[in-house]
């Protein structure tokens, strides 16, 4: 594991420069799941996001003539904006590698402070081998986003802070992309904290860690897919393994429908913006992915909160969909006046609120004089709209809804 002393002296190299982000108790979840549920909130670091701690604690540790060469990273994001703030603190050139899929706001935020960004590959992993060859090819710096004792050092700052506050907890969750954060983390809290559990939690469409921890040996993905972009790892690091095989005693996945709820749930509950990866482990609680006692102190790190507002807009749609908030109707109408007011009357009787209408005469599957309506209502539950159902039926409209 990574020896204490240079998780220490990480911190005392950041700790002018990074934020010492909020720890507090979540009584809404602690009450939920009859445990004390704790939140280190790292989406409320200085770029949003816990990997500024990793990425300052490597640049400061160049020599002059590696900071004057200039520094290259590979990222989906996080990564990319820690490298370029930090480098641009040093007055050290910093090019960023991204995936081409990467979110408008991490490539924006890249280049505002202050990096140069290539979008190259569909990956991180194919963005990452296009870096190595780029930083041979100008001799420049690679800065690794988990493959480094500094810049895991640096990650680890975050159990110091959490370990101040609790002193020993029973279970700390972290997210698992790379490997970086939590044997960072994971390495400071079994030296100071040995009892304490480390739940690890990887997306089930993003799981090279979770199955190689399983198999205790490298075990890679042909592909990658889910919202968490900021755990898309496809190849699991041997470095990152060896160390994870030593110091955490669980890795459990989530599903994306899991952690979109997630997301909404701190978003609505608990006023938390979140990515997706910054939700897994509290989508690993609520889905009791692990098993722990009644009124055990349980720490979540919400490890970033760059989420792409688009992808945020989606999450929320379908979050109200799936708790009956909101309901979308299509219903078959005769095309002759008066007919949508004499919906929309049976639909104002049930007290749902209308708030889109589309109107359709020309489908091909329609017959002619017919039109078909989809309507997006407001809802107050289940039951609710089984009475919106019901008065639909009564009146003889035929009608079906979208999941």
């Amino acid at each position: 594991m990574l020896e204490l002393e240079k998780i220490k002296a990480a911190h005392e190299t950041i700790k002018d420069f990074v934020y010492k982000t909020p720890f507090s108790l979540s009584t809404r979840l602690s009450k939920a799941m009859d445990a004390k549920i704790y939140l280190k909130e790292e989406n409320l670091q200085i770029t949003g996001a816990y990997k500024v701690r990793g990425a300052f604690n490597k640049i400061a540790n160049l020599s002059p003539e590696q900071k004057k060469k200039g520094v290259v990273a590979a990222s989906a994001g996080n990564h990319a904006q820690g490298v370029a703030i930090s480098a641009t603190h040093f007055g050290v050139r910093s090019t960023i590698i991204m995936p081409e899929a990467a979110p408008l706001l991490k490539v924006a935020g890249t280049k505002a402070l202050g990096a140069e960004v290539i979008l190259k590959g569909n990956n991180f992993d194919e963005a990452y081998a296009f870096a190595l060859e780029y930083a041979k090819e100008h001799d420049m710096c690679f800065v690794h986003p988990f493959e480094d004792e500094l810049v895991q050092a640096g990650q680890g700052t975050i159990a110091l802070e959490v370990l101040a506050k609790v002193e020993n907890p029973d279970y700390i969750v972290v997210p698992i992309g790379g490997g970086g954060l939590i044997s960072g983390v994971a390495s400071c809290v079994k030296q100071l904290s040995p009892n304490t559990k480390i739940i690890g939690v990887q997306s089930s469409g993003a799981p090279a860690m979770s199955k190689s921890f399983a198999a205790k040996k490298q075990i890679n993905s042909s592909s990658v897919r889910t919202i968490a972009d900021g755990i898309a790892v496809r190849d699991a690091s041997k470095i990152t393994l060896k160390t994870i095989l030593e110091v955490v005693d669980e890795i459990v996945e989530v599903s994306d429908d899991e952690i979109a709820n997630a997301i909404l749930y701190l978003l609505e509950s608990q006023k938390i913006v979140v990515e997706g990866a910054g939700a897994v482990g509290v989508a690993a609680l609520f889905e009791r992915k692990f098993c722990f006692e009644p009124g055990s102190s349980i720490v979540i790190v919400l490890s970033g909160g760059n989420i792409d507002v688009q992808m945020l807009n989606v999450i929320i749609e379908k979050g109200l969909i799936k708790s009956s908030r909101k309901m979308i109707i299509n219903v078959t109408l005769i095309d002759k006046p008066g007919a949508l007011q004499g919906l929309t009357s049976v639909l104002t009787g049930t007290g749902a609120n209308i708030v889109k209408i589309d109107y359709d005469r020309f489908s091909t599957k329609l017959s002619y004089g017919d039109a078909m309506i989809k309507i997006t209502l407001e809802t107050k539950g289940k039951e609710h709209q089984e009475n919106v159902s019901s008065a639909l039926r009564a009146a003889g409209y035929e009608f079906y809804e979208e999941f």
